[in-house]
């Protein structure tokens, strides 16, 4: 049985890291409203985007893709972006689109990695597999001329016909309590089927629909990886914050264990100690 000291000490301990819990979970929090802002300002324009963007290809008319970035092939040599995180402390967050990654990866033929986040790198790493590329500190602070470094080399390594197609796993964010696990395809970019339905403008292009769809492709590929990129960073922060949350509320529970045990414990012994004060007594006036 722990002494009281022992006792003493581990509810110390355990007090100094609930401080811990709750004092990242709130930063967590903080961080996931600037994310969620973001998130929130960038789905729309992202949802248009691709809504001007399937007007344009049915303006061009059908046959031949209009664009090297519309290009369907057969998926000999796949390239497969795998989206984690830079930190762990978020429960299963990285685990999961690893785990993810891997079931692609099998699943997908002959495939190079695009590692974004220093967890998937890391675990990659120690690995034998082929990456074209690692990105290691994307997250402290998620910019768009990152997102338009990365949206380049896939574009021009698509194009240039290295890869057949361009997946990205990464965990979309939905709420604080819940982030989708996702499996996106980037490359090639693939409208929507747009026949039979009634949202379909009718535009009048100046100059061609074929210029503009030049213009908007490389665009559009560049917000997509910003966006994913945003998505993840805000799923990580809501998986930190409720993995803390929990880690905190089970330091208390813990904490009141302890104290209990220590209360007892400390009782235990002050009626053992006034027992014997009582029987040397009664000893004496025998």
């Amino acid at each position: 049985m722990p002494s009281l000291i022992d006792l003493r000490r581990r509810i110390r301990t355990v007090k100094n890291t609930q401080q811990i819990t709750k004092a990242m979970k709130m930063v967590a929090a903080a961080k996931l409203r600037r994310s969620q802002d973001k998130i929130l300002q960038t789905r729309p324009y992202a949802l248009e985007l691709r809504r001007v963007i399937q007007n344009l290809a049915t303006a061009t008319g059908g046959g031949e893709a209009p664009h090297p970035l519309l290009e369907a092939r057969p998926e000999q040599k796949v390239l497969l972006a795998v989206v984690s995180g830079d930190k762990g402390l978020c429960g299963s967050f990285n685990a999961n689109v690893l785990r993810r990654a891997e079931r692609e990866r099998k699943s997908l033929g002959e495939v190079d990695l695009l590692l974004l986040g220093k967890r998937g790198a890391d675990f990659y790493g120690r690995r034998r597999v082929s990456i074209r590329a690692a990105y290691r500190s994307l997250f402290a602070n998620v910019t768009y001329e990152a997102a338009s470094e990365i949206a380049g080399d896939l574009i021009a390594a698509f194009t240039g016909g290295e890869y057949d197609a361009v997946y990205v796993v990464y965990n979309q964010f939905v709420s604080v309590l819940r982030q989708d696990l996702t499996v996106e395809k980037l490359l090639p970019v693939e409208p929507e089927e747009t026949s039979g339905r009634e949202d379909v403008v009718d535009y009048l292009f100046e100059p061609s629909p074929e210029s503009i769809l030049a213009d908007l492709l490389p665009r559009f590929v560049t917000f997509q990886v910003y966006r994913v990129l945003l998505e993840s960073q805000a799923a990580e922060h809501g998986a930190r914050m409720t993995a803390m949350d929990a880690a905190t509320k089970n330091a208390g529970e813990l904490i009141d264990k302890l104290s209990l045990k220590y209360n007892r414990s400390r009782q235990a012994a002050i009626t053992k100690e006034l027992i014997e004060v009582v029987s040397g007594a009664n000893a004496l006036e025998g």
